[in-house]
C-alpha cells in the first residue's frame, strides 16, 4: 500500500496514518503476508518541506515565537521522520526552539496557530502534549544525556528502538553536553546524535567550539577523498569493510587533524549539507542500519532562517519574533514609550561603568535578552559572553571578584538555577561580591513554566551573607543597581520582571538604598501588606478598590528579602491586627522569612494574623502574563479578596472573644 501525502497532511502524521489503516490490513487471513509502505519520493519530500516551511512562516506571523531555528531544520525534520519510526524510535530535540516543523508533521498542524498561546501548544517539546515528544525541553544541552538514558533503558529492556538527539552548535558548547558525550563514548550503547551546526545560537556562537566546527567544515580535500573512497568500496560491498573504516579514519586524521568526537568515542560523519535530502536520507539510513555498538555523531550544516529572506538577512536570523507581516517581514512593535526593565538595567550599568573601570559585564549567551549587548557596544573589552555556560559564568565572575573587580552577571532567573552549586560554593561561601542581575523574575508569559522565574527568591535567600533585592518598579531597579555597585564584602542580587516598567521617573545613579531597609508607601489601619517585588502596583490597585468600601490599609515595600527590615516588620506587626506578604515567588521565600521572624518574636502568639501570598504549588502553563498572575492568585482582585477575608475573620474572632 502506498499513500500519497502531499497536500493532505492536515493533522495526520505518517505514523498516525499507519495506525488508521493497520486494523483493516490486519483482517487479511494468516498466513498471507503484507508489506505496509509509507514512502514519498525525494521530489515529493522537497515539496513537503516547502509546504512545512510556508505553514510555519504563516503560523508564526500570527502568533509570534521562535522562527529562525525551525526554518533551518525543515529538511532535517522531514528526513528524520522519513527514516525513523517515531514515536517508537525516540527523537529528542535539544532546547526545542527548532521543533515547530516537528510539531506540524506529528499531528499538531491544526493547532500550530495556538503555539505559545494560552491553552495552546507549548513553544518547546513537551511530554504531556504528544507521544512524539519523548522528552521535554526548553533549557539547552540536555538532549544527549536524556537520549543516552533512553538508549541504555532500551539496552537493558532488550529493545531495538533507535534513539536520536538533535543538538545545535550553541547548545553543544555547554559543559553538560560534553559530560554526556564523555559518558556515551565509553558506554558502547548505540545512539545517534545529529549536530545541527548553523553557526548561530541566539546570538552569534562564541568560543573555541565554533572555530573547531569551522575547521571541520573547511576540510574539503578530505571530503573529496572520502567520496572517492566510498565509490571504490561501493563496487565491492554496500557497506564499509573494517579496513575501509580504518582507511577513512586515517584520511580524517590526516586532513582534519582528527575530531574531538572521535576522541570521545563517537563514530563521526560529516559535515553534510542540511538541505540535500538525498545525502541526509542516505546518511540517516546508514546510521539507523549500522551494527556499530557505540554512539554516532552526524554533523550537518544548516542556515538559521533558511527559506525566508527577511530571516536570512536579519542579524539574529529571526530567532524570536513578535507578530509580523509575511510579505514585508516587519514585526509589530510595542506601542509603549516606557523603557523595558532590561534597558533600564543596561543604561544604568553603563552610567556606572563610565565612572568605574572595575565594573565588568557577563552574560551566558543572552546579550540582547539581558541588555549586555548595549554594555558591550560601549565597553567591548569589559563585556564577556561566555556562551551557554551558566556554571562557568558564575565561577568566572567569582574569579574576577576575587581580584577586586565588580562583575555583574546578568542571567535570567530560570537559567541561574543551572549554576546553583557555583552560587553556593564559589560565591557565597567565600563572600565574593558578585552582583547577580536576575532578569525575567516571576511569570514570563509565552515561554511558560520552563522559563518562569519562580524560585530565585527562595534559593538565594537561604544563603548566609547574601543581599537579595527585588525592584517594585524601574525607579527602584536603578537604586538597587547603584546600591549593589558599592556592596564589596558579600554577594548581592536584584531581581526584576520581563517587559516595560510602569512609567516612574528614574532617579540619579547617586541615589542608593540603605541595606536591609524597606519603605512605607501608604498608611492605614488594622491590616498591612508588605510587598516584595513587582506586585506593588497590584497592591495599590487593590487598595484603591478597598478605599471605596471604606477600608484603608497600610502598604509597605520591603525592597530586601535578605537582610530583612526587622524594625519595619516589628512596627507593622505591633500596629496592625493582620499582615499579608506578597511576592512573585515560590514557598520558602520572603513570606517564609517574615513568618519565621514573627514566630521567633512571639508576635503570632499575641493575636496577630499572618498570611503569605505566593505562587501556587504548581507549574503554570503559558499565557499572557496578566492572565497567568490571575491564575496564580496574585492580581489586584485576589489581593483585595485576601484582605477582605482576613478582615472578616478578625471581626468574627473579636465577636467570639466578646
Amino acid at each position: 500500500l502506498r499513500f500519497e501525502l502531499i497536500n493532505s497532511l492536515d493533522s495526520y502524521s505518517l505514523n498516525t496514518l499507519v495506525k488508521i489503516y493497520k486494523p483493516y490490513i490486519n483482517k487479511i487471513p494468516v498466513p498471507i503476508k503484507y508489506t505496509l509502505e509509507l514512502k514519498l519520493s525525494i521530489d515529493e519530500l522537497k515539496i513537503l518541506s516547502a509546504e512545512i516551511r510556508k505553514e510555519m512562516i504563516e503560523a508564526v506571523s500570527i502568533t509570534g515565537g521562535h522562527l529562525g531555528a525551525g526554518l533551518g531544520v525543515v529538511e532535517l525534520t522531514v528526513a528524520l521522520h522519513y527514516i525513523f519510526d517515531t514515536p517508537n524510535d525516540k527523537l529528542i530535540w535539544d532546547v526545542g526552539h527548532q521543533s515547530y516543523p516537528h510539531k506540524i508533521i506529528t499531528g499538531r498542524k491544526d493547532k500550530i496557530r495556538t503555539i505559545r498561546q494560552g491553552k495552546g501548544l507549548s513553544g518547546f517539546t513537551k511530554r504531556s502534549e504528544s507521544e512524539y515528544d519523548p522528552f521535554g525541553a526548553a533549557h539547552s544541552s540536555t538532549s544527549i544525556s536524556s537520549a543516552l538514558g533512553m538508549a541504555v533503558a532500551n539496552k537493558l529492556s532488550n529493545k531495538s528502538n533507535n534513539v536520536v538527539a538533535v543538538i545545535g552548535d550553541g547548545a553543544i558548547s555547554a559543559g553538560m553536553a560534553y559530560e554526556a558525550m564523555n559518558n556515551a563514548g565509553i558506554s558502547k550503547t548505540k545512539m545517534i546524535v545529529v549536530l545541527n551546526d548553523n553557526d548561530m545560537s541566539i546570538a552569534k556562537s562564541v568560543g573555541a567550539m565554533r572555530a573547531y566546527l569551522a575547521k571541520l567544515l573547511s576540510g574539503k580535500l578530505y571530503f573529496s577523498l572520502r567520496e572517492i573512497l566510498k565509490l571504490i568500496i561501493s563496487a565491492f560491498s554496500k557497506r564499509f569493510s573494517a579496513k575501509a573504516g580504518k582507511a577513512e579514519d586515517f584520511l580524517r586524521s590526516a586532513f582534519t587533524g582528527g575530531t574531538l568526537f572521535n576522541s570521545l568515542g563517537f563514530s563521526y560523519v560529516g559535515p553534510i549539507d542540511g538541505y540535500d535530502l538525498d545525502s541526509l536520507i542516505s546518511v540517516l539510513k546508514n546510521a539507523k542500519e549500522s551494527n556499530h555498538e557505540g554512539p554516532i555523531m552526524i554533523h550537518i550544516k544548516t542556515e538559521k532562517g533558511k527559506g525566508y529572506s527577511f530571516a536570512e538577512n536579519a542579524l539574529d536570523r529571526y530567532h524570536g519574533v513578535s507578530k509580523f507581516n509575511v510579505k514585508t517581514g516587519i514585526q509589530e512593535k510595542s506601542k509603549s514609550n516606557i523603557p523595558s526593565y532590561t534597558k533600564v538595567f543596561a543604561n544604568t550599568l553603563i552610567k556606572h561603568a563610565e565612572k568605574d573601570s572595575k565594573i565588568i559585564g557577563i552574560t551566558a549567551a543572552m546579550p540582547s535578552g539581558t541588555g549586555m549587548d548595549f554594555f558591550g557596544e560601549k565597553f567591548p573589552k569589559r563585556m564577556f559572553d561566555v556562551g551557554i555556560a551558566e556554571q562557568h559564568a558564575v565561577t568566572f565572575a567569582a574569579g574576577l571578584a576575587a581580584e577586586g573587580f565588580k562583575p555583574f552577571a546578568a542571567i535570567y532567573s530560570t537559567f541561574l538555577q543551572r549554576a546553583y552549586d557555583q552560587v553556593v560554593h564559589d560565591v557565597a561561601i567565600q563572600s565574593l561580591p558578585v552582583r547577580f542581575a536576575i532578569d525575567r523574575a516571576g511569570l514570563v508569559g509565552a515561554d511558560g513554566p520552563t522559563h518562569a522565574g519562580s524560585f530565585d527568591i527562595t534559593y538565594l535567600s537561604t544563603l548566609p551573607n547574601f543581599v537579595v533585592m527585588a525592584a517594585s518598579d524601574e525607579s527602584e531597579l536603578v537604586k538597587m543597581i547603584s546600591t549593589s555597585v558599592d556592596i564589596n564584602d558579600r554577594p548581592s542580587a536584584f531581581r526584576y520582571p520581563r517587559g516595560v516598567g510602569i512609567g516612574t521617573e528614574l532617579p540619579s545613579i547617586d541615589v542608593k538604598l540603605e541595606i536591609g531597609k524597606g519603605r512605607v508607601i501608604q498608611e492605614g489601619k488594622k491590616l498591612a501588606i508588605i510587598n516584595f517585588g513587582a506586585r506593588l502596583n497590584e497592591c495599590l490597585n487593590a487598595s484603591m478598590n478597598l478605599k471605596k468600601k471604606g477600608i484603608n490599609i497600610t502598604i509597605a515595600d520591603a525592597r530586601f528579602a535578605k537582610p530583612l527590615d526587622e524594625n519595619l516588620i516589628w512596627q507593622l506587626a505591633t500596629d496592625h491586627e493582620s499582615i499579608i506578604t506578597i511576592e512573585e515567588g515560590s514557598i520558602g521565600g520572603f513570606g517564609s522569612h517574615v513568618a519565621k521572624f514573627l514566630s521567633e518574636k512571639n508576635l503570632l502568639d499575641k493575636g496577630l494574623k499572618f498570611r503569605s501570598m505566593i505562587l501556587p504549588d504548581k507549574f503554570i502553563d503559558q499565557d499572557k502574563p496578566d492572565l497567568m498572575y490571575k491564575i496564580a492568585g496574585l492580581d489586584s482582585q485576589a489581593i483585595e479578596n485576601k484582605v477582605m477575608d482576613l478582615l472578616d475573620s478578625n471581626i468574627v474572632l473579636q465577636k467570639q472573644k466578646q
